[in-house]
């Protein structure tokens, strides 16, 4: 069933029944795109994680639909946990798969960050148009995999930014190509907390002085098994080591 992100402000009761008006560019996917009617069924998600169960009832031609709520619940797709990957920015297209998999696997933010081997420059002028274009894929994946939340992308932080970001968490992550000793399944055995920071590489992975100053910070160092996984892959590897230990 096609899943749809609402604000509160497009909630409201009209003789007793509630309902919910889908506007912009999502009413005009629904009409246009998905050529759905009057009598069909979509879900819509709030601020809140509430999933409202609805029924198509009348289209403003395609700039607004009116749907019905039948029934709600709250949402069950989103982890107990929180996890944040920070990501060192990819060269090309890179990072809009890595988002959008990330999404699928459970991230509840994404913040990219520059380190010293990242290939791509992205200047302060293009920086507002990737991060619009990075949020839009953040908020196509959850409707696709049916998130209660749309993660955000957060502005490209400095590799000093990162480490003093990803420190807060409860259970800050380094994945690091060279560690041989411990692993991420070691790591998440012993997690008892609410936050989860991963921290992976570009295509170059870490210089060694990168490596000593997270790992001097207080952030743990851990490996993804016995391959060397590329960029794009790392983080939803490790994302999906969190889902199976947490939550299967």
């Amino acid at each position: 069933m096609p899943r749809f992100f609402i604000s509160s402000e497009q909630i409201e009761i009209n003789d007793g029944v509630k309902v919910i008006h889908i506007l912009g560019d999502d009413a005009h996917h629904i009409a246009r795109a998905l050529r759905m009617a009057q009598g069909e069924k979509i879900e819509a998600v709030d601020s809140q994680k509430t999933v409202y169960n609805c029924t198509l009832s009348k289209f403003i031609e395609d700039k607004e639909i009116i749907a019905i709520v039948e029934s709600e619940s709250v949402s069950d797709t989103e982890p107990k946990y929180e996890v944040i990957l920070y990501q060192a920015l990819p060269k090309s297209d890179k990072m809009e798969t890595i988002i959008q998999k990330a999404v699928e696997c459970g991230a509840t933010k994404i913040v990219p960050f520059k380190s010293e081997r990242c290939i791509v420059k992205i200047d302060k002028k293009d920086e507002n148009k990737k991060l619009d274009r990075w949020q839009k894929i953040s908020e196509s994946a959850s409707k696709q995999c049916g998130r209660g939340i749309i993660p955000k992308i957060e502005s490209i932080l400095t590799f000093e930014q990162m480490i003093e970001d990803a420190k807060k968490c409860d259970l800050p992550l380094f994945c690091y190509e060279a560690e041989d000793g411990k692993t991420i399944k070691d790591a998440l055995k012993c997690f008892n907390g609410s936050k989860i920071a991963i921290i992976v590489g570009s295509e170059g992975g870490f210089s060694i002085n990168e490596a000593e100053r997270i790992t001097n910070s207080g952030i743990r160092s851990v490996g993804l098994g016995k391959r060397i996984l590329r960029c794009e892959t790392a983080s939803s590897f490790a994302l999906a080591c969190i889902v199976y230990e947490n939550e299967l």
